[in-house]
């Protein structure tokens, strides 16, 4: 008999505000206004999770302030369970600033100094439906400081004890990290406890930092998260250290799904993407994994499941911003029916 879950997937991470330039080509220095949208990788992936049909939840923190009352009115709008999201006086919802100009420049200012996100805790954790989850999915970026670093590594080896799936977004973000090299080093040592790993080349090169003897690299030198590397050596070395697949996202050309298949055996699958025409990328990525682990948990193969992923990749990119545009199953079904199916 198979086992019952209360939630499909339960994401744990990043929230905050994202302020959108409404003036879409201008320059940062001119732009007028911005649009307020709520954003944060698993905050916008359990949106976008929602918004296809899974039943998801939301481990994040946000401060006893507007702001975070901003973000609980759209989540509880969209449907995600917001139950286990922790207030945290004393602490600033987190907020974003973007400018788009499209096709390759879209410049973003992080404020997360005393963020009520980074503050979650092994208690925050303990109250929240971990092993009563499907899947466990968190970012990265959790991992740059504590008591949220320690507190994911609870979570992680929790779900992982209990049954439940660990899916890891790299989510890499150089200036979150007081030096870029110990976001390798952290990933890393966080391998044994994840199942899938989800990250562009950039970000899967960057899980290889200071991996080497010796190597200097100054934080200016890799401060736009463009890190260069073996990226084929780099899964390899990344699935020994306990994960059965990465997802390397690859922009237009699609995803390429490495699976660990034992006796140093990677199968690889190319899961191709849907041209379109890019307004945005900043949110594709969260699309993407919305879209992949809504086929996942319902048990699609890895190639349809990335390309679900795929097309909500490519519908994110078309539109202004990330979670306030994570597309329905409906939109999904319309864009990819337009272009061949799946």
């Amino acid at each position: 008999m198979s086992r019952a879950y209360a939630y499909d997937t339960l994401h744990m991470g990043r929230s905050s505000i994202d302020l959108y330039a409404n003036e879409i080509g201008a320059s940062f220095e001119e732009i007028k206004s911005f649009g307020a949208f709520v954003g944060g990788s698993p905050t916008n992936i359990s949106v976008g999770a929602t918004r296809l049909g899974l039943k998801s939840a939301l481990l994040t923190g946000i401060g006893a302030d507007p702001v975070g009352d901003f973000i609980l009115n759209f989540l509880n709008k969209e449907g995600v369970e917001t139950a286990f999201i922790a207030r945290k006086p004393g602490h600033r919802t987190s907020a974003v600033a973007l400018g788009i100009e499209p096709p390759d420049k879209f410049p973003l200012v992080y404020y997360r100094e005393n963020c009520a996100d980074m503050e979650l805790s092994i208690d925050d954790v303990l109250a929240a439906p971990v092993t009563a989850s499907r899947v466990l999915q968190f970012a990265g970026t959790n991992l740059y400081k504590d008591p949220c670093r320690t507190a994911t590594f609870f979570a992680a080896e929790l779900a992982r004890d209990g049954g439940t799936e660990v899916v890891l977004d790299l989510d890499f973000r150089p200036d979150q990290w007081h030096d870029p090299r110990a976001f390798g080093v952290t990933i890393r040592s966080i391998l044994p406890v994840v199942d899938i790993v989800i990250g562009t080349e950039d970000e899967i090169n960057g899980a290889m930092l200071a991996e080497a003897e010796q190597i200097q690299l100054t934080h200016s030198q890799i401060s736009d998260a463009r890190v260069a590397g073996d990226t084929d050596q780099a899964i390899k070395t990344l699935l020994s250290l306990g994960p059965k697949a990465v997802l390397e996202k690859r922009g237009a050309e699609g995803v390429r799904i490495h699976l660990d298949k034992g006796d140093a055996t990677i199968e690889q699958i190319d899961a191709p993407g849907y041209p379109v025409e890019i307004y945005n990328i900043l949110g594709a990525g969260d699309a993407f994994g919305a879209g992949f682990l809504y086929g996942h948990v319902r048990g699609w193969s890895w190639y349809k499941a990335a390309r679900l992923g795929n097309a909500c990749g490519a519908i994110v990119v078309t539109r202004h911003g990330c979670a306030n545009f994570m597309p329905t199953m409906q939109e999904v079904a319309d864009f990819v029916d337009s272009r061949g199916g799946f």
